[in-house]
């Protein structure tokens, strides 16, 4: 007994000890294929799965860090108003509020930064899914508008970043009059001879998509971005019909003419480079070569 005692149980004590201080998140699940993922191999990879491609949800300091070319500068978000409705359904919408603000340091859900993207300068603003499914409220519209009118001000390309379940119910009427807002944001930019890029990823729908979502000069995807208004089975409860195959993804978007481009995260930053230089003249374009022989 004092072998047990005195050796083997203080050995299986610390081994325990030991795996208890192992963080939880050093592995990460990919959710369509079900591969484990080393945190270190995601971070590398973009968020971005080796084995099926699947672009992972990111947050938004990782989003505009992989966007924005180094030294760019976070921009204040108006201060949101708190509950103009007063509402409640299962709990407070002020209790909802709480929980996300723990997961973000965000006052809603949009982040924008400043700066340049490949040397041409931008704004880029970003919906944060992990605060109320990035849904649009006063919030989002303020900040939408704020980072509208800073991208004018800089005489900067604008570039929205969506990612949302569409507008917030706790907000009723008022969050619906974000989209016609944000719209005018978007015609605002425009009219300053600026563009506007707007950038899908997964999942994108509601009033957003059918708002500033869509209006881009330019509508870039990320590959297998659920993009949509309304549920495939509301529609399909609708038409009476069974849906095609990847209905509502960017690629089937791209095949019906609804983007522009889908573009893997890895190429993000080099294609919007190549965009905005086009758009925003900043040098001169190259001669294009002729295919044909020389006489």
């Amino acid at each position: 007994m004092n072998w047990l005692t005195n050796f083997v149980r203080p050995k299986i004590r610390a081994l325990v000890s030991r795996g208890a201080e192992i963080p939880d998140n050093l592995w990460v699940k990919c959710d369509k294929c079900g591969t484990m993922i080393f945190h270190r191999e995601l971070e590398a990879s973009l968020h971005v799965c080796a084995q099926c491609g699947n672009h992972m949800r990111i947050d938004t300091a990782k989003r505009l860090s992989l966007m924005l070319d180094e030294g760019f500068t976070k921009l204040d978000m108006p201060k949101p108003i708190v509950d103009p409705l007063k509402f409640r359904d299962k709990e407070r919408y002020t209790d909802r509020l709480k929980r996300s603000h723990a997961k973000t340091t965000e006052p809603d859900a949009i982040a924008s930064a400043a700066g340049t993207i490949g040397g041409v300068p931008a704004v880029v603003s970003v919906l944060d899914f992990s605060f109320m499914g990035g849904s649009m409220g006063i919030g989002v519209g303020d900040g939408f508008v704020a980072a509208a009118r800073e991208a004018v001000e800089r005489k900067a390309a604008f570039i929205a970043v969506t990612s949302s379940g569409g507008a917030r119910m706790q907000e009723g009427i008022l969050s619906l009059m974000q989209m016609p807002r944000t719209t005018i944001a978007v015609q605002m930019v425009k009219e300053a001879g600026l563009p506007y890029i707007v950038l899908l990823t997964d999942p994108t729908t509601g009033g957003v998509s059918a708002s500033f979502a869509m209006l881009g000069d330019v509508q870039i995807a990320e590959p297998g971005a659920y993009i949509a208004f309304a549920g495939a089975r509301v529609i399909e409860s609708t038409v009476r019909e069974k849906l095609p195959e990847g209905f509502q993804r960017a690629e089937y978007l791209l095949e019906h003419g609804m983007l522009d481009a889908v573009v893997p995260r890895s190429e993000l930053r080099g294609t919007l480079a190549k965009i905005l230089r086009l758009l925003m003249r900043t040098s001169p374009l190259p001669a294009l070569e002729s295919s044909a022989p020389a006489a």
